[in-house]
């Protein structure tokens, strides 16, 4: 007696398989986006105004977008030196402890949200990485 063909591939089988590689692909891309996240509620600061009256933007929040250019790391936090990507400026930001969990290293490119204290000092509130 003659065998029967077989029927070929199983269509469930295939459209299950699709389905958990169009899961993953996008998956994977929602984990990477969210890592990129913008940053909202304030102004970005123009590093070559505050060169000139720093004092003048204190008690106020900015966005200071650029490149780490140099870190000294201290006791309680750390001070970065940030090239501001608009002006080529350089501008220094005080990263407070709590934010020493976060790895910060040289040629980076971030996005620090700053309140400017008293005597025009910038202190991070908050770092995402661009």
């Amino acid at each position: 007696m003659p065998r029967r063909a077989s029927s070929g591939p199983n269509l469930t089988v295939i459209i299950g398989i699709v389905v958990i590689l169009a899961a993953g692909f996008f998956g994977i891309k929602f984990l990477m986006k969210g890592s990129g996240k913008k940053m909202t509620g304030a102004q970005k600061m123009k590093v070559a105004d505050y060169c000139e009256n720093g004092n003048s933007f204190r008690g106020n929040e900015y966005i200071i977008e650029g490149t780490v250019d140099q870190r000294w790391p201290r006791d309680n936090g750390q001070v970065v030196s940030m090239l501001d990507s608009e002006s080529d400026s350089l501008i220094g930001v005080e990263v407070p402890a709590n934010f020493n969990s976060l790895n910060i290293e040289r040629e980076q490119k971030l996005a620090i949200k700053v309140r400017v204290r008293e005597g025009g000092i910038p202190v991070a509130i908050e770092i995402n990485r661009l």
